[in-house]
Order: structure tokens, then sequence, then C-alpha cells
């Protein structure tokens, strides 16, 4: 298994780093533009992961996905009666820009990689060198052939505010903080993972780029 087959099923572990830029093959430690630490970096997503980068750079998005303590109200409740075990949620806006994107995913050499909380982040403080490109392919029909399901919404905050402002938050105790100190999302419900891209708007919890589950994370756009 390989290529766009190896991310969309789920293939072996492997880092990637997406981009919309074709012509990359040597990848820098840097300060990204939406980090909150100064330390230069080279950050990757694993392959279980890597579905919440299947979208255009800027563009808006919720994630969530069942786990083994998810319940069957709030699996009613954000899937309905769909078969799917993953949702992605978009706004109208950037329909036409998900479909023209063209993306494309390095494959990175783990070997000075460390684990970012076992959040599928990944940080190298050394350069590496792409081992392959992979042209990612049209961002609709890879979540189709992976399962997920895709939801296009006039406005994210609803699905995002029904799941970080819940009646069944975690307490703050149950926040671990990312490598890179920020503020992080609100700790969602401990049974549903969510995970937003950049939002162009002022977030209610600051960054949106973070993970809300029961912990609270913030990393750097991968792209």
């Amino acid at each position: 298994m390989g290529g766009a087959d190896a991310l969309c099923r789920g293939g072996r572990f492997a880092l990637w780093h997406f981009s919309e830029n074709p012509a990359l093959s040597r990848f820098v430690p840097h300060v990204a533009k939406t980090s909150t630490s100064e330390e230069p970096l080279v950050w990757a997503i694993d392959t279980r992961h890597s579905p919440h980068f299947w979208f255009p750079r800027d563009c808006p998005r919720g994630c969530a996905w069942l786990t083994e303590t998810t319940t069957e109200e709030d699996r009613v409740r954000f899937l309905g009666h769909s078969s799917a075990r993953r949702l992605h949620v978009i706004e109208a806006a950037w329909a036409e820009p998900m479909t023209a994107c063209t993306l494309y995913a390095y494959r990175l050499p783990i070997d000075t990689f460390e684990s970012v909380h076992d959040a599928g982040y990944w940080i190298s403080q050394e350069p590496v060198e792409a081992l392959e490109r992979v042209a990612v392919g049209n961002l609709i029909e890879r979540h189709a052939e992976a399962g997920i399901e895709l939801r296009i919404t006039p406005d994210i905050w609803p699905f995002w505010h029904s799941v970080i402002f819940s009646t069944q938050r975690q307490p703050p105790s149950q926040r671990h903080p990312s490598r890179t100190t920020a503020t992080a999302p609100p700790v969602g419900r401990p049974d549903l993972t969510v995970r937003t891209g950049r939002v162009p708007r002022t977030s209610p919890a600051g960054r949106c780029s973070g993970c809300a589950t029961t912990r609270a994370e913030s990393a750097p756009t991968v792209h």
C-alpha cells in the first residue's frame, strides 16, 4: 500500500507534512507563524491523524471521531444515522476551494522526531529531507474513500460550540498543555475528539488550531 491509498486507508505509520507547494524537498526548523513557541522546529503529523490536513491551508474545519468511550447519545448527536466513525465539518464558503485545491503530502524520516503528547503531532529540531511526495488528489474523494463523513454548513461555530461548551466538559485539572504553551480551547467532552483548523475570525477560546479532548493542546498548522 502506498501513495494516496496509504493515507486514506490508514496505512503503515509514517510522518507527513502537507503543503500546496509541489517543490519542497528539505524541511528546516523554523518558527511557524501560527506557533506560540520561539523554538525553531519541523512539524509533522502521523498517518492516523493526517485527515486533519486534507483541506486547503487556511480552511476552518472541525474534526470529530468516535473513541472507545463515546456514548451512544453522543454518537447519535454528532453522527446521527451515519455509519461513519469520523466527521469533518467545513463552511460552505470553502466548498469550492476544497474541490480546487491541489495538495501534496511529503513523507519525512522519523529518526529525529519526537511525539508531542501522543496527539498526532511530531517535532524535530533538526533539518530533514523528504523521502517522497504524494499527490493527495481530490480531497472530497479522499474523505469518501476513508469513510469520513464530510459535512458542509453555513457556519462552523454551532458545531464547535455544541462540543466544546457541552455540559459534560472535563475540569481544568484534566488539561495537559503541549510543548508550546498557549491559550488552548476549553476542554471538550471526554468521549469525543474535536480539532479545528485556523479560523479567520476571533475565537471565543483564542487559538483554534488546538485539540479539545480530555486534554487541551495547541500546535502550529502543519501545512
